[in-house]
């Protein structure tokens, strides 16, 4: 069955592409939904609960992003094994991704229970702010090991082609919050803890349905004895998934950073920027989808030797995201104060962020290609091109050129949207570059390793 799954994937490359990227797409929306639902039961306990939330939500993505470059590193690997038709092998790193990701989900709860309260002291929370955001993260943190063994269940599905299950299971998790919550915050008059108890409780029962699923769906055979420990394929899996968490965490920093220049201009700067951001994150949430489809497709095609339907599925998914985000930047050009309304009512944010929003869209194209490259990449097992592109465009290019502009020329706000600009063409340029190197490399080896058998 599998087997025919890969067979139809390279039959039809282009029909697999949409077809696993709609699951993503739903389930990434999933995601969003939880934090939404978080905040909006959450709020009606006043400012300080909010407040809590803020400060608890940058910890709780950087766990995310740890736990999400393994399950990346893993998915990889397993998806390539298939595509070279080892079935045992693939099976053997879905076993050292559970693994792994129990190790992670420990060592990280006793760092997080150590470490937390002088971190959200040093993020400036306020004592009765820094004892809600400890009782809410002290107790995400013990639920850390099930959202860590529950992400890298729904990567082993994603990794044999199936984003239909992980997206079921999403959906089941958000459904099971939405009402909990209203039970441990009002109900039992647990407030922020009981946001956090709700939370815990679906991700275990959405963990429990995973392991369900994995026994009856997966059509790889997850079980002890299917591990035998290699250092090898240990270190190739975490050679994609460390870059891949460290690309999440230096996106973390560059807003931070940028945050902290825009209260420069004044607080409502900063607000403004945050919602375009927002709009930001909605427009590529599809794209995001696409490249992990992509990432999965290439390692299945790189595993089968088949470099011409690598280059195929990123040419076409690199035109798929184009297409998609024109027609999105099309529609913020024509309506960008009707884009901005959407999160805010403020006037005055409004006609800021209008300009700023302008500009901003310019980068759409641009992001596609690098996003899409870089996980074509992770799938032909190396993480390092996607940080380091990544790292030029925000970390080398974007931030430097915005505290020139800013501090240095004296220029306004929107030379923030420029140095983004120029970041994000520098990275794709080095994107495109690099992936056709990569990809001449793969062909070479391929002639080179066909003339040898024929002598």
């Amino acid at each position: 069955m599998l087997h025919k799954r890969i067979e139809s994937f390279i039959k039809e490359p282009k029909k697999a592409l949409l077809k696993l990227s709609l699951p993503i797409v739903i389930g990434m929306f999933v995601q969003v939904m939880y934090n939404i639902v978080d905040t909006a039961f959450v709020g009606r306990l006043g400012a300080e609960s909010i407040a809590a939330l803020t400060f608890s939500f940058p910890v709780f993505f950087i766990l995310i992003g740890l736990n999400a470059g393994l399950g990346i590193g893993m998915s990889s690997r397993i998806s390539r094994f298939l595509g070279e038709g080892k079935k045992e092998d693939a099976e053997n790193t879905a076993m050292h991704g559970i693994i792994l990701s129990i190790i992670f989900s420990i060592v990280l709860t006793i760092t997080g229970m150590i470490f937390i309260k002088p971190l959200f002291s040093m993020f400036g929370a306020t004592e009765t702010v820094l004892h809600l955001s400890i009782s809410y993260m002290s107790i995400l943190f013990y639920g850390m090991i099930f959202m860590f063994l529950s992400f890298i269940i729904s990567s082993i599905f994603s990794a044999q082609g199936d984003t239909k299950t992980p997206t079921k299971i999403q959906i089941f998790g958000l459904v099971t919050n939405i009402i909990l919550d209203p039970i441990f915050i009002y109900t039992f008059n647990l407030g922020v803890k009981g946001a956090a108890i709700a939370t815990v409780i679906s991700i275990f029962l959405s963990l429990m349905l995973s392991v369900y699923y994995l026994k009856k769906d997966s059509k790889l055979i997850i079980h002890p004895r299917s591990f035998k420990y290699s250092s090898k394929l240990l270190k190739e899996i975490m050679f994609i998934g460390i870059p891949a968490s460290l690309i999440m965490l230096m996106m973390s920093l560059y807003v931070m950073i940028i945050n902290r220049l825009m209260a420069y201009f004044g607080t409502d700067y900063v607000a403004s920027f945050g919602l375009v951001s927002r709009l930001d994150s909605v427009a590529i949430m599809p794209i995001v989808a696409l490249s992990m489809a992509i990432m999965v497709l290439v390692g299945m095609f790189y595993g089968a030797k088949r470099i011409d339907l690598v280059k195929e599925i990123v040419k076409y998914g690199t035109k798929i995201g184009i297409m998609f985000t024109l027609v999105i930047a099309l529609l913020f050009f024509i309506f960008p104060s009707l884009s901005i309304r959407i999160f805010t009512a403020d006037t005055n944010l409004i006609l800021m962020g209008i300009p700023y929003l302008k500009l901003d869209i310019l980068t759409f194209p641009f992001i596609v290609v690098t996003m899409i490259i870089s996980r074509a990449m992770q799938g032909m097992g190396n993480g390092m091109p996607g940080f380091v592109v990544n790292l030029i465009r925000s970390l080398i290019i974007a931030v430097p050129l915005s505290y020139l502009f800013v501090f240095v020329l004296g220029y306004g706000y929107l030379s923030v949207a420029v140095a983004a600009l120029i970041g994000n063409i520098a990275a794709a340029i080095v994107s495109i570059i690099w992936f056709l190197y990569e990809i001449g490399k793969a062909e070479e080896k391929r002639t080179r390793t066909k003339y040898n058998k024929l002598i």
